[in-house]
């Protein structure tokens, strides 16, 4: 009894400290504009502070970099209809399923690949784990990848330095939205890709990759620890049939991008100082910059 008390007491000081790490964050960020501090939610910055062990000034120097990412990138400005043709074959897409812990799916599918442009992969990418976090349940902060290997050969060029890019992206402006990446049966051709690209995960990434071989019991018995067999595609071992319908898929991005828009308040006119949440002080949005071409 008195072990169980003093956990909880133990518990309840980490939360608080927790807690006070948050606040120690928003102080130090200053004041932010109206959609950096739409973005900087309390969960928001915990995610950070996580990725950076709880080191405040490492998680402000991540966070401010991502912050000005977004201004530049803009990621919830991309529509679909600027990325609708790298979906055309399902190389990426939203899973219209969870797994058991209630998370948004993405299943990728590299052997699809069907486009050269490495900036308008990426756009495609990020368009789609956008939209996977604006689809997340109440409470939920991170997704599940599904990565299919069926047709991927050396033949399917993807440059080391777009998935470095991709990689880099996911890790410095998403910090843990991913809970785990499962690579369905990969083939060993794959082994030499996956030899270079792994250097350029971080530990906390990389300890969610796990490879999972169809063969093996220990493979499987992780799939179902993740999933349902019962939703799950027959092309990850399940029992369900996944079938991408690209108009039907473009159907639903576009009415997600009626919600992105309204979420962002894209429709609106920036507001220049006003006030928002835990009193921070609200600064003018910067001034957009142009995307790379192809």
């Amino acid at each position: 009894m008195f072990r169980r008390k003093q956990s909880q007491n133990h518990q309840e000081n980490g939360i608080e400290e927790q807690e006070a790490k948050v606040s120690e964050l928003r102080a130090a960020l200053g004041p932010l504009s109206a959609r950096s501090l739409k973005y900087c939610t309390d969960a928001c910055l915990r995610r950070y502070l996580i990725a950076r062990n709880w080191n405040v000034d490492k998680a402000k120097k991540m966070l401010e970099e991502t912050l000005k990412w977004r201004a530049t990138y803009k990621p919830e400005e991309i529509c679909w209809r600027e990325v609708a043709h790298e979906g055309e074959t399902g190389k990426v897409s939203r899973a219209d399923f969870h797994d058991r812990s209630g998370r948004t799916v993405l299943i990728l599918r590299p052997g699809k690949q069907n486009t050269t442009c490495a900036e308008d992969n990426i756009r495609h990418l990020v368009y789609l784990i956008e939209n996977s976090i604006l689809n997340l349940a109440d409470g939920q902060e991170q997704m599940s990848w599904l990565i299919d290997f069926t047709g991927w050969g050396l033949s399917v060029k993807v440059p080391i330095k777009t998935a470095r890019d991709c990689i880099n992206i996911l890790q410095n402006h998403y910090p843990e939205r991913l809970a785990v990446a499962l690579l369905y049966n990969p083939p060993r051709i794959f082994e030499a890709f996956w030899k270079v690209v792994k250097y350029f995960l971080d530990p906390l990434t990389f300890q969610k990759v796990k490879f999972v071989y169809p063969k093996k019991e220990d493979s499987v018995e992780l799939m179902k620890s993740f999933f349902d067999v019962d939703n799950l595609p027959n092309e990850f071992g399940g029992k369900a049939t996944l079938n991408y319908d690209h108009e039907e898929f473009s159907r639903l991005m576009s009415q997600d991008d009626v919600k992105t828009a309204k979420f962002w308040g894209l429709d609106e006119k920036p507001s220049h100082i006003a006030s928002g949440h835990s009193g921070a002080q609200v600064a003018p949005e910067p001034t957009p910059l142009a995307l790379p071409a192809c």
